[in-house]
């Protein structure tokens, strides 16, 4: 939620409304601002102190900085209507929990929620190579790209199902999250990869996590959900082979086999029609897929893509475009990829495609 490198203050929830609710019988601002600079001086001071005083009632975390925050935007008040809304709202965020229906964002708080992207362009200069996440399986997805997408549109406990696990990048986000999740994958070598990643790091929310062999477009969802006590999932995230682009196995029934743009389609939306079958209608599905160039024809591969998934029930909720600043493949040819851009008219890709999709009710 807060940067990093923030401190994180515990206050107590009790004492600090109560603190809050005696700043709203002032009745001077000039008296207002000069109490909220002597409360801000009490925090500074508190050092590893959780507690503004000794009761014994639940806490309540912020971050040091956006409390300065709130508490500098009160003292700026021109007027002392304006300063005691702003009070109010801070008495709000700090006994009120608002939250959506599909995520565990508490709106009364929203500010403290920097890490959380809104904007439908996405430039992410590093991925997060924390713990056990790796780079080392070519094509595998920035593990920012699942950690955001389950903090907007999943509950703490609710269910992830991957359809492409690969080297289990969603699932290690599951794990850390608290999110229930189950990958599917076509590679025996890669199931049992991602079993000893997920076993390298700590399960503190006590979560399900698994990796399932197997074939997405025909694998039978209910009865593999079933051997959780599940019949349902609350969001599935998709990041197949961009075609061809990178060969991942010589199994007929991966994506990047396909013998043409047209029967990569057509898997693609038989997996689509077969997940789609225990997603909670109303809940969302993510497609991360980029473009390709054939012949020297940019091949509109994500459009395509997203064609397809909207025919089978589901609406676009939003697109994003990320940006990729260095991959493996041309890490170390970024000249020569200068060069055949200029000699043959066209532009070297740079982003890849991000598709929300919502289940139709």
């Amino acid at each position: 939620m807060s940067n990093e490198k923030d401190e994180l203050l515990q206050l107590n929830e009790k004492d600090l409304v109560d603190l809050f609710e005696q700043w709203k019988t002032i009745h001077l601002l000039s008296l207002l601002r000069h109490t909220i600079s002597d409360f801000k001086h009490e925090i500074q001071n508190m050092g590893h102190q959780t507690q503004v005083n000794g009761s014994d009632s639940a806490y309540v975390a912020f971050s040091r900085t956006r409390l300065f925050d709130q508490l500098d935007q009160i003292a700026a008040s021109l007027t002392l209507e304006r300063a005691l809304h702003y009070v109010d709202r801070l008495i709000n965020g700090v006994s009120e929990v608002r939250t959506g229906a599909i995520n565990d964002i508490n709106l009364n708080r929203w500010k403290e929620y920097a890490d959380i992207q809104t904007d439908s362009l996405w430039l992410i200069d590093r991925r997060d190579d924390s713990g056990v996440h790796t780079a080392g399986y070519w094509g595998n997805f920035v593990p920012q790209i699942p950690y955001q997408m389950m903090m907007r549109y999943t509950k703490k406990d609710e269910w992830v199902l991957d359809t492409f696990n690969g080297s289990g990048t969603t699932l290690i986000e599951g794990q850390r999250l608290g999110r229930n999740t189950i990958g599917i994958e076509l590679q025996r070598r890669m199931v049992e990869h991602t079993k000893n990643l997920i076993a390298a790091e700590p399960n503190n929310h006590e979560v399900i996590i698994d990796v399932v062999e197997g074939d997405s477009a025909t694998i039978d969802y209910k009865a593999l959900l079933a051997n959780y006590g599940q019949k349902s999932v609350q969001l599935v995230i998709m990041h197949p082979p961009y075609f061809d682009i990178i060969k991942f196995s010589d199994d007929t029934r991966d994506l990047s086999n396909a013998s043409s743009v047209e029967k990569f389609l057509e898997m693609m939306g038989a997996i689509v029609d077969n997940v789609s079958q225990v997603l909670d209608k109303g809940r969302y599905l993510v497609v991360v897929i980029g473009d390709k160039y054939t012949k020297g024809d940019w091949i509109p591969l994500g459009f395509q893509t997203m064609s397809e998934v909207m025919k089978r029930g589901f609406s676009l909720k939003s697109l994003v475009v990320k940006n990729f600043e260095d991959t493996s493949g041309k890490r170390n040819q970024k000249k020569l990829w200068r060069y055949r851009a200029l000699a043959g008219g066209f532009y070297i890709f740079k982003h890849e495609y991000i598709f929300l999709f919502k289940r139709k009710a």
